[in-house]
């Protein structure tokens, strides 16, 4: 089995509602590159990564030089290949790698009929717990426009009765911290017996993240993340507060690993399946975090079905996994897999069971929303479509007015 050819296709699927956060908006849809390599005996596996158009597909069209005769199977092969540190400071290839490693497990397994978990040890659970994914919204389709305690509130109730979660995350930094106080605690009160945690995207200065710390102890937390920006800032802050803090921003790589365990600076690592640069990289991270004795959750980085399933089968395979997994994905009106979206079930959903990565693409909606993103194109993940002249400095505290629409 040897890889002749890769795909890339850039599609946008469109969400209930645009997604606010610290540094600007998820502006009604996600915008993801979807890959596929084709084997020389008709397979085909199927990848994914944040991100579009044509620089991004030019950039994973152009590793078929690098990739072309490649066995699939040969995973450590194809990170030196793709991701060899002294060339990758020219070109962090990074989540190209990720993309291109989960085609190659999905059409390995599908060749020896083996799931994508059991090629990187097993699965120790069936089901992965994910929690309800909060954000101050704009007004979409019917949905949408949530700022004020009392409208997250609501929200969050109707993902509990439809989805069943029992964990809430809620995205903070769009508005002053006493605001984020203010809607987190009386979601707490709200939910009782429910785990929460709150993440500001880095927003906020060391000081102000400990003053937070201390107004929202008194919630059920599983941990405060990315209260503050880099390793020193998230040190200092573990050092003042009682709470576990967690990170998906300043340890996505394993240089950056290595130094959050000699400085002991994040309590819980939350792995992304493309951010660190593929879903074998993710699990062997995991590995390195159990044997120090550090938590480690399931990162969500605004995911379509690909993404997901390998989520899935990341935290099938992690020992050390002891919080509900991130997930974007009920924001999403619609997928690209057959069979429609993956369901999620009293607050779970289910590894997938096929080979490989266990799901697969309908070639007509990826046709359909690729044409999508051609009449809607992407969008700066880093401007507010509401605030025209806005653009994020870090940090970004004291002064944001939710009546007025943001910081400035």
């Amino acid at each position: 089995m040897r890889i002749v050819d890769i795909r890339a296709t850039t599609i946008a699927l469109p969400l209930e509602a645009p997604l606010r956060h610290a540094h600007g908006a998820h502006w009604q849809r996600f915008v993801r590159t979807i890959v596929e390599i084709v084997t020389d005996d008709g397979l085909s596996g199927w990848g994914e990564l944040g991100g579009g158009g044509e620089a991004a597909e030019a950039a994973i069209t152009g590793l078929l030089p690098y990739l072309k005769g490649h066995d699939p199977l040969q995973l450590e092969q194809l990170r030196w290949k793709i991701m060899n540190p002294v060339a990758s400071l020219y070109n962090n290839r990074m989540q190209l790698h990720a993309a291109i490693e989960m085609a190659c497990m999905d059409v390995a397994g599908k060749a020896r009929n083996m799931r994508a978990c059991d090629l990187i040890g097993g699965a120790l659970r069936e089901e992965v717990p994910f929690a309800a994914y909060l954000f101050y919204r704009y007004p979409g389709e019917g949905r949408g426009g949530e700022t004020s305690a009392d409208e997250v509130i609501a929200e969050a109730k109707r993902l509990k009765d439809r989805y069943g979660f029992t964990s809430h995350k809620l995205k903070g930094g769009v508005f002053a911290p006493d605001h984020d106080i203010e809607v987190y605690t009386a979601l707490a009160d709200a939910l009782p017996g429910d785990r929460f945690r709150l993440d500001p995207n880095s927003a906020w200065s060391v000081e102000e993240a400990i003053r937070v710390a201390e107004a929202v102890k008194g919630v059920r937390n599983d941990y405060l993340e990315d209260f503050c920006f880099g390793l020193e800032g998230m040190r200092r802050l573990r050092q003042r507060v009682t709470t576990p803090t967690a990170t998906n921003v300043v340890v996505v790589n394993f240089e950056q690993l290595a130094a959050n365990i000699r400085q002991e600076a994040v309590d819980v690592v939350l792995l992304d399946t493309t951010f660190f640069g593929g879903l074998r990289q993710a699990y062997r991270a995991g590995q390195i975090l159990e044997a120090f004795q550090f938590g480690a959750g399931v990162h969500s980085s605004g995911e379509a079905g690909i993404q997901l399933a390998s989520m899935l089968h990341l935290g099938a395979a992690l020992p050390n996994m002891s919080f509900a997994a991130d997930a974007h994905y009920h924001h999403l009106q619609d997928d690209i897999l057959v069979g429609g979206k993956i369901p999620v079930e009293n607050g779970r959903m289910k590894v997938p069971q096929g080979a490989g990565l266990g799901v697969e693409v309908d070639r007509d909606k990826l046709a359909r929303y690729a044409e999508h993103y051609r009449e809607v194109g992407g969008y700066a993940y880093d401007r507010d479509p509401g605030r025209p002249d806005w653009y994020a400095t870090w940090p970004e505290t004291r002064f944001a007015d939710p009546r007025a629409g943001g910081m400035r």
